[in-house]
């Protein structure tokens, strides 16, 4: 635990706190749109594996945001940020925030650096109220392995992807699933880098928008996979 809270700190301090990329942002829109489909600004919100708590600042308007993550260091830096929210430093899985504690719990690209996925399915579970919605992103097997090229782990980084059949697995036995899809088309290999190359893209994209970026999303070749569950009663 001691390595990854190492690697973490260090992480999040070269990669977060410097710049949010387009997977970043792309994944808060789809979890505030989320939110702003509630129609409440009163929810009680728990973001677990909150790192610098970038998802929390976009995350304060719709209610009272609790963050979580094992990067202390990151942490202290966040609570002269953000103030108004409240960042608890620890291991998720050693942490109790109380049972049926929140209408909504968010977790970014957190999945896959656990080493027990299903605990850590059935802990988000826990912290939720009957009819509580989880709401999920994180990285997309076959899309990363396939068509990128991603330096091996680091001591201390777990890594375990998922694809979209066994994210429906891990979270079926707790939720009933509302809607799974992926976002965020991105490769730096094979023919897929072409594709979305920039020199490929701009001129699409002036023509006809967004709309091939749509098509290879729904055709699964999002980066980011993006779950909206609601937990069973």
């Amino acid at each position: 635990m001691e390595a990854q809270q190492r690697f973490w700190n260090e992480w999040n301090a070269a990669a977060r706190e410097r710049q949010l990329e387009s997977v970043c942002t792309d994944q808060a829109d789809v979890i505030t749109g989320w939110l702003r489909g509630s129609g409440r600004h009163d929810l009680d919100i728990l973001d677990a594996g909150c790192g610098t708590g970038w998802l929390c600042e976009r995350l304060s308007p719709f209610g009272a945001v609790t963050g979580t993550d094992l990067s202390h260091e990151v942490l202290d830096r966040a609570r002269m940020r953000l103030p108004d929210v409240r960042f608890v430093a620890g291991d998720f899985m050693t942490l109790d925030f109380g049972g049926n504690a929140f209408d909504v719990v968010t977790t970014v690209e957190v999945l896959s650096h656990v080493a027990d996925q299903p605990a850590f399915i059935a802990k988000l579970a826990y912290h939720l109220r009957p009819g509580g919605h989880l709401m999920l992103a994180t990285q997309n097997r076959p899309v990363l392995e396939r068509y990128n090229r991603i330096a091996p782990p680091k001591p201390g980084q777990l890594r375990r992807w998922v694809d979209k059949n066994e994210l429906k697995r891990l979270l079926s036995k707790k939720f009933e699933i509302v809607e799974i899809f992926s976002i965020t088309p991105k490769a730096n290999k094979g023919l897929m880098r072409i594709i979305n190359s920039r020199t490929f893209n701009r001129p699409v994209h002036a023509l006809v928008g967004r709309r091939l970026d749509r098509l290879k999303e729904a055709a699964g070749l999002g980066w980011t996979l993006m779950a909206l569950a609601r937990k069973r009663p």
